[in-house]
């Protein structure tokens, strides 16, 4: 598919949009009204019994998951719990050596890549995987490539349903960076903007592909506080105006308790504990492992 590219004036900048303003996070501890458990009992994406291991090194060991459709679902841990293998696991990267994935009432042994984006899912990655010599639009579009049903010479000549993609993938697009604002950048090099917006790039590449599931891996990594406000701003508004489920795994403890509506910990590959921030807080064997010393506020009570 040739990717349809358009020039727009300059950097520029402008307030927050107000349709993900209002589902914005204030990391000193405010939070907009969330939709904290509407998710239902509806399970969308559930792992049974994962194990993983490298070189009889164990990553992941008989680990459980369960997502809710339309929930935030977060996965912390200390470094090297197994958060990205578990991701990975999703996503078709590893095949784990036990245990099924079950998406959309579909079993697998290893969820086949090829089929990701149909099974509705997309990821963002770690470390970002950008062209960085293409253009902001040009690294959207290409996120709508799994969804492309036309032959490869009719993408050549850019006719009949190759056609129809072409404008349909760029019209997409365009929504999609308008919802994460970035259309005042559509047209420079993603390889020339500031870290905070190459990581909404990502995010919006994903977005296009309009997943049922979402897979965040550290969206907030190396982001300063004003940018992590910012993306779980954008996160939160997927959920609402999507109905996107978000998979999250992220370190700012903080984001990810005011964010999440359930939170599962990884601890040397085994889940020591999963359920909502508050529960998940106040277990003793996540303050044990990762938390550490729980400080208290000015009314004495855990924050």
């Amino acid at each position: 598919m040739h990717a349809m590219t358009y020039a727009l004036e300059g950097l520029g900048t402008s307030p927050f949009p107000p349709d993900v303003q209002e589902h914005c996070l204030d990391l000193d501890g405010k939070a907009a009204p969330s939709a904290r458990g509407s998710g239902g009992s509806n399970i969308q994406l559930e792992l049974e019994g994962i194990s993983l291991s490298f070189g009889g090194v164990t990553a992941l060991n008989n680990v459980d998951l369960a997502v809710r459709r339309g929930e935030i679902r977060a996965i912390i841990g200390p470094n090297g719990a197994g958060k990205s293998s578990l991701i990975n696991v999703i996503s078709g990267v590893y095949r784990p050596d036990r245990g099924r994935v079950q998406i959309g009432g579909n079993s697998y042994a290893q969820v086949p890549t090829d089929k990701l984006a149909r099974l509705g899912i997309a990821r963002t990655f770690q470390n970002l995987a950008l062209f960085k010599g293409l253009s902001v639009l040009d690294n959207v579009v290409a996120g709508r490539a799994y969804t492309v049903r036309s032959t490869f010479l009719g993408q050549i000549a850019r006719v009949g349903v190759a056609r129809g993609e072409e404008v349909d993938a760029h019209d997409r697009t365009q929504r999609i960076l308008a919802f994460l604002h970035l259309e005042n950048v559509a047209d420079r090099l993603a390889g020339t903007l500031p870290y905070g917006l190459q990581k909404r790039v990502e995010l919006a590449r994903a977005l296009v592909a309009e997943p049922d599931v979402l897979l965040l891996d550290e969206p907030m990594a190396g982001m300063t506080a004003t940018e992590k406000n910012e993306m779980a701003g954008f996160v939160r508004a997927t959920r609402e105006t999507y109905g996107t489920t978000v998979v999250l795994i992220e370190h700012d403890i903080g984001v990810v308790m005011e964010l999440s509506d359930r939170i599962a910990v990884l601890d040397y590959g085994r889940k020591i504990a999963d359920g909502t921030p508050e529960e998940v807080r106040a277990d003793q064997r996540v303050i044990d492992a990762y938390l550490g010393v729980v400080p208290e506020n000015e009314d004495g009570a855990g924050i």
